[in-house]
């Protein structure tokens, strides 16, 4: 198929894409036979993609082209066009964004952040499910962008648990997408640093929480106890978080909502240094292994989102089997009753310890 390379600028609505459009994503951002509208310019400028292969509309058969575009690609466009996935990737490309601007010394526009994941937050809210899949998601390179915007929503889930106002879901979701902002102050060397960090680097990394505040302390909307929560995300109720070492009661509960959310999150994604690991594996983790550091409550509301996942889902198991969630385990909610899809064969995984849900198979 002959096309040619437009500029985003010369772009006309109505134009149809000549081939797939990826940007370090696993679907791509538009499909081959996409026609052209409104909504694809923001898409295309958060992703910086300066240059469009658009078909050659002089040849006489392209009219007959596009007629015979098939049913089923519409249908996947479609369906990928309007996926949670498609929604979650605009948000980072847009984070993406503003974390540059903050990086080249702009002020931090909480309006454009809030924009950015309301209606992901709204989402995640009604099938919180989706909190488990976001790991998936995750890239190497933009791992960074990938992580505020999943313990954003991550938090938010936890919140909703515990009961929180829809108005303070939502600060907090927003005090958790920035958390990191000060990031944007360290050492580019730093902060991308592919190998173990020095002891001078991992204590300039620690400062990121006090640039935090810094950038957000003159953000009259955002609540007093949020902008602490951004401060203290990497402390631990034991003391032995930064930067200050606080412990106890002087670690606020919005703080530790963050902090699970952040940890979850990391645990779960494939990292230049480390391989990824099951989120569900990663919940008994943090519930045993770090008992002590986080408030019970929110370890347990973070819990309780496994417990309360519909009979019926589908997940496949650490051994590679597939199966059906039949009987959720209420003291050991990460480890359901499971229903073998090729054997039929039931299986208790709070008796096989052995054996954990890998990831859940959802529709997207």
């Amino acid at each position: 198929m002959d096309y040619q390379l437009v500029k985003l600028s010369d772009l006309q609505l109505g134009a149809m894409v000549a081939k797939d459009i990826m940007a370090n994503t696993q679907y791509p951002i538009l499909y081959k036979n996409t026609k052209i509208t409104g909504e694809h310019f923001p898409v295309l400028k958060a992703f910086q993609i300066e240059r469009i292969p658009i078909v050659d509309i002089k040849e006489a058969d392209k009219a007959q082209q596009v007629q015979s575009v098939s049913s089923s690609i519409e249908t996947i466009k479609e369906t990928f066009k309007n996926s949670f996935e498609r929604k979650y990737t605009e948000s980072v490309a847009k984070f993406k964004q503003e974390f540059l601007n903050w990086d080249a010394g702009s002020n931090v526009n909480i309006s454009k952040v809030r924009e950015s994941i309301l209606p992901l937050i709204d989402e995640v809210l009604l099938n919180k499910e989706k909190i488990f899949i976001l790991n998936e998601y995750s890239t190497t390179k933009d791992y960074f962008y990938h992580h505020s915007i999943a313990i954003s929503l991550i938090s938010a889930v936890i919140a909703q648990k515990m009961n929180y106002s829809k108005g303070d879901i939502t600060q907090i979701a927003i005090a958790a997408a920035v958390a990191d902002a000060g990031m944007a102050k360290i050492n580019k060397k730093v902060r991308e640093k592919n190998g173990p960090l020095s002891e001078y680097e991992f204590k300039e990394i620690q400062e990121h929480p006090y640039y935090s505040l810094q950038m957000v302390n003159h953000i009259s909307t955002l609540k007093k106890e949020m902008k602490l929560a951004i401060y203290q995300h990497h402390e631990r109720l034991d003391g032995s978080g930064y930067p200050r070492g606080e412990k106890g009661s002087k670690v606020l509960i919005h703080s530790h909502i963050i902090a699970v959310a952040d940890v979850f999150h990391a645990m779960t994604c494939e990292r230049i240094y480390r391989s990824k690991e099951s989120p569900f594996k990663v919940l008994e983790m943090i519930r045993e292994s770090d008992f002590g550091k986080f408030n019970i409550e929110v370890v347990q509301a973070l819990n309780t989102c496994v417990a309360n996942l519909s009979l019926g889902t589908s997940v496949e198991l650490s051994n590679g089997e597939e199966g059906t969630i039949i009987f959720a385990n209420k003291t050991s909610p990460v480890r359901p009753v499971i229903k073998l899809h090729e054997t039929d064969q039931i299986v208790d995984l709070s008796k096989n310890r052995n054996i954990y849900i890998e990831r859940l198979i959802l529709n997207n």
